[in-house]
């Protein structure tokens, strides 16, 4: 919830008003992710790190977006996300 909003004093008879605006902070990548090499039907495990915690995150095959199933699962805990594809096959290339 933002705390962007009208602020009042009252002190009864008067009151003061400030207006605050909170400005967000853009996220940036601390870490980008790494290129990697795996042989066919192991796990690959694919990490980047945001200057922001719980960003949400979009994963991405090419232009296609990819969803939590059997082959792709998505952690991200505080500024780090996880993309772990298990699996893998030559056409995941």
């Amino acid at each position: 919830k933002s705390d962007s909003d009208t602020y009042t004093c009252d002190i009864g008879d008067a009151q003061s008003r400030a207006k605050l605006v909170v400005q967000e902070i853009a996220v940036l990548f601390k870490q980008e992710l790494q290129n990697e090499e795996a042989k066919e039907g192991k796990q690959v495990k694919l990490t980047c790190e945001l200057s922001k915690p719980d960003t949400p995150v979009k994963w991405m095959k090419g232009d296609t977006v990819l969803y939590a199933s059997e082959k792709y699962e998505f952690k991200q805990r505080g500024t780090v996300a996880e993309l772990i594809i298990r699996d893998v096959k030559s056409i995941d290339s």
